[in-house]
């Protein structure tokens, strides 16, 4: 019956696939076939008659949730089991039961950003002075209680600790204003619904009969709370399955506990624990260097990782004189491969420990005519003109997101001071009010001037006409959102080059709700749109179809795979972190990640180090990394450039780890004058019947247009929603007319 499905699996595959009842523990080594394992296993149960609403998946990144999905969908046509991330799960979870946490169900996420701006106003509000302590640190402190569920009124600080102190202090503050503003951090989100599952035992229940299968990918990066979470609903059914690694464990900084994967077998005494520990990715030489380097670790689960792939190349360790010439030969190594049609840019990755090391690398990029991207999916997000544009969402779906309503209610310029602000602010802390509901009665503040009332009562009444069309396509409300708000109307009269990409920016947004809406169709709405827009992952951007070379941190390199990967600034301080110096288990974290970046290479791995770095505004003499001594001298080949004087050679002489180097010199290829940048972002001229050819279809009408109507005169486009044959757009042609909808394919618009 399942010879299909199981017929391609290898003995320890199957094994775990058609484990049912009860837990299970998947030791997966790198590239041993995990998302195989996961998808087959729920394509499995789905064929055993399970119902898909009884299975559940948690996964780290919406990137993996997205492929498991797909792989599903493949496997079992028509199949909707949900699969999506911890802080996914609970945002959904919460929405259904927020009144048990003192929430409605139409909180705010708050990110990074937003949750700063919160805590300085709660710490300007008491007139804390925090002395020589920062807010961020603080925000740490907050944080990392959290993570390990201690609630605002059971945090106790350590004895003879000034920021324990301050914390005990302002984080029930904290907590009472995210509750006043129905928000939530990041770390609400686990932490409210770990305790609900707690303190409501018939919510438990209910949860633990639903989802009678559990399965968490990447188990040992959870941390307490998400440990929570993951038991609380398998008590009456525990068939609790998680795969993960402990030698890819690399988020310990940010709470993961690497104990929830090594002592699963004590949680649960009837685990049955299935190790894979073939690999399908790298070459022996590659997967040889990464499982010595691995061996030093202690605390981990042993695993005999083995591969019947090709010998390969041997993994080359590169000195340079400078990062200038690490930058430029890793440029040119790529532009010689692909113009002698070896590669595509694609097919390389760049890897570094700290974000500010890619400078460099791409301006070397940029010299050579290398196409490139930066991974980083949160960055888009974090674009000031982008927070702008989504505080009017929050403020419209969440009328008491105070954060929201300081951030636009002058944005664009509205000839409110911010002495007008603060006095409203006042007000509503006297009344209790929401800021939006304290600017309604702004004729009520007898400090107030005409005209400051009138502006208060602008924005008010701005507000209002957007929440009206707060239940229509994402799409649709923000285009209204930029015109109303007069956004983009202020972007367009800049003739400054970086108002100009804002602009462009704000119109890709435009481009996101539009895919939004298509995506959920019914299931689409302002709630979900914002969700997925504060959820959003470091590699939820990344594009793997265009021909670009990848460039990003080790950690963001987790569950991805390049055919070659160049492994850079392999120094002390940099890799290992120099805050892991007195810390073993920070130590071994470091060594993770390595691991981790080295078992992402399939073909070839080159990896290197400078003698000298700019870093930190200074350039300093370097250390090699004292992982390089740990590496196995027969699978590497030694490389030392021309301008380099010789520094590993004297490395390996005073560890005695290595024997002998080979030094060779480069060739100077010639530079590549092929290809472009990815950086340079053409400008987007919109579709006019001026400027375009061939008959024109719906998608050619973009935001702003000027179009005229045989019967109503000339209009503009103020929103858009759907597309093709669907699309519609409201346009505005003033006057006793005011705004009126039409489907393009049927109406007789033509562009001004």
């Amino acid at each position: 019956m399942h010879e299909d499905l199981l017929g391609k699996l290898t003995p320890a595959q199957r094994e775990a696939v058609t484990h049912v009842e009860g837990p299970l523990l998947i030791l997966a080594g790198p590239g041993s076939g995990k998302t195989r394992v996961v998808t087959f296993r729920i394509a499995y149960l789905l064929r055993l008659g399970i119902p898909d609403k009884n299975i559940l998946g948690l996964t780290f990144t919406n990137k993996a949730a997205d492929e498991m999905r797909s792989r599903v969908e493949a496997l079992v046509p028509g199949a909707r089991v949900w699969l999506g991330t911890f802080h996914r799960f609970a945002a959904q979870t919460l929405r259904q039961y927020a009144q048990f946490v003192g929430l409605e169900p139409n909180f705010t996420i708050y990110d990074k950003e937003n949750s700063l701006r919160a805590l300085k106003a709660v710490i300007n509000d008491a007139n804390i002075d925090l002395g020589s302590y920062s807010v961020e640190s603080v925000a740490h402190a907050i944080s990392t209680a959290k993570s390990a569920l201690i609630l605002p009124t059971d945090y106790l600080p350590r004895e003879g600790s000034p920021l324990g102190e301050l914390v005990r202090r302002i984080y029930p503050l904290y907590q009472q204003r995210l509750i006043q503003s129905n928000a939530v951090d990041f770390d609400d989100l686990l932490m409210h619904l770990a305790i609900l599952l707690r303190q409501h035992p018939e919510i438990r229940k209910r949860l633990d009969d639903r989802y009678r299968f559990v399965m968490v990918d990447e188990y040992q990066d959870t941390n307490l709370v998400q440990y929570a979470i993951a038991r609380a609903i398998s008590v009456d059914h525990p068939n609790l399955a998680v795969t993960g690694d402990p030698d890819q464990s690399i988020y310990g900084w940010r709470g993961a506990n690497l104990n929830n994967i090594l002592e699963f077998e004590k949680d649960f005494p009837n685990v049955r624990v299935v190790r894979l520990e073939q690999n399908y990715r790298s070459t022996k030489r590659i997967l040889a260097v990464a499982a010595r380097l691995i061996a030093h670790n202690v605390k981990r689960k042993e695993k005999d990782l083995f591969t019947e792939n090709a010998e390969g190349r041997p993994v080359r360790l590169m000195t340079y004189a400078n990062q200038e010439d690490e930058a430029r030969d890793i440029a040119r190594q790529i532009a010689q491969a692909v113009a002698t049609g070896q590669r595509r840019y694609r097919d390389f990755a760049l890897f570094y420990r700290i974000n500010a090391l890619s400078r460099s690398f791409e301006i070397a990029f940029r010299e050579f005519g290398i196409p490139y991207q930066i991974v980083n999916g949160v960055e888009f997000f974090q674009r000031k003109e982008i927070k702008d544009i989504i505080a009017y969402l929050q403020l419209i779906n969440n009328p008491r997101d105070d954060v929201a309503f300081l951030r636009i209610i002058n944005t664009p310029p509205r000839s409110i001071g911010e002495t007008s602000v603060k006095r409203l602010r006042q007000f509503a802390a006297e009344q209790r009010l929401s800021l939006l509901e304290a600017a309604r009665l702004a004729d009520r503040i007898g400090e107030f001037s005409t005209r400051t009332v009138g502006a208060f009562r602008g924005f008010v009444n701005m507000m209002d006409r957007l929440a009206a069309a707060a239940d229509g396509p994402v799409e649709e409300l923000l285009g209204l959102v930029m015109t109303e708000s007069g956004y983009r109307a202020m972007l367009e009269k800049s003739s400054r080059e970086e108002d100009l990409e804002r602009l462009a920016n704000i119109e890709e947004l435009l481009t996101a709700a539009r895919q939004f809406d298509e995506r959920h169709q019914e299931e689409a709405n302002l709630e979900r749109f914002l969700e997925e827009t504060a959820l959003v992952s470091d590699t939820d951007k990344m594009d793997d179809r265009s021909d670009r070379v990848t460039l990003m941190t080790l950690h963001a390199s987790k569950g991805l795979e390049f055919p070659v990967v160049y492994l850079v600034a392999v120094e002390q301080g940099i890799l290992p972190h120099e805050r892991s110096r007195n810390n073993d288990d920070e130590l071994e974290e470091e060594r993770r990640l390595m691991f981790v970046g080295i078992t992402r290479a399939k073909e070839e791995l080159q990896i290197s180090l400078a003698e000298y770095r700019d870093f930190r505004g200074q350039r300093q003499l370097t250390i090699p990394s004292q992982f390089l001594m740990e590496l196995p001298r027969s699978e590497l080949e030694i490389v030392q450039s021309p301008r380099a004087v010789g520094r590993v050679s004297t490395f390996e002489t005073a560890t005695g780890s290595w024997a002998r180097v080979v030094s060779s010199r480069f060739e100077n290829g010639n530079r590549s004058q092929s290809g472009s940048s990815t950086s340079a972002i053409p400008p987007r001229t919109p579709s006019t019947s001026a400027s375009r050819r061939g008959p024109l279809t719906p998608d050619d009408f973009v935001l702003d247009m000027r179009v005229v109507h045989p019967r109503y005169g000339v209009g503009r486009i103020v929103a858009l929603s759907g597309s093709g044959e669907s699309r519609k757009a409201t346009v505005d042609f003033g006057g006793s007319i005011g705004r009126m909808k039409f489907v393009l394919s049927q109406s007789p618009l033509k562009p001004k």
